[in-house]
């Protein structure tokens, strides 16, 4: 899998945010990625050094409207450790 496929996009919320203090970022993830696929792909794209990856799967939340009832997709996170003294520039304005 190529790196941009694996990681999706940014997750940044109010949590998150204060999480960017204790040096973890917040990522949304292909839901077949393990840990290490998801290391090599912040690792490549990012230029920085991973010291721990958690990984969790959230389930679609069901919503309704009206008589009909549908589930939201669900999605894989990883908040992503790095090595003191590596920073994600990308965040940094947030």
């Amino acid at each position: 899998m190529d790196p941009r496929d694996i990681i999706k996009k940014p997750i940044v919320t109010e949590k998150t945010t204060r999480l960017m203090e204790l040096n973890k970022y917040c990522f949304m993830v292909d839901r077949r990625a393990n840990k290490i696929q998801i290391k090599e792909a912040i690792e490549t794209i990012f230029k920085v050094r991973v010291k721990e990856i958690n990984t969790m799967r959230i389930l679609g939340k069901i919503k309704r409207m009206g008589k009909y009832e549908g589930r939201r997709p669900s999605w894989k996170k990883a908040v992503v450790t790095l090595e003191p003294g590596s920073r994600i520039e990308f965040f940094e304005g947030v």
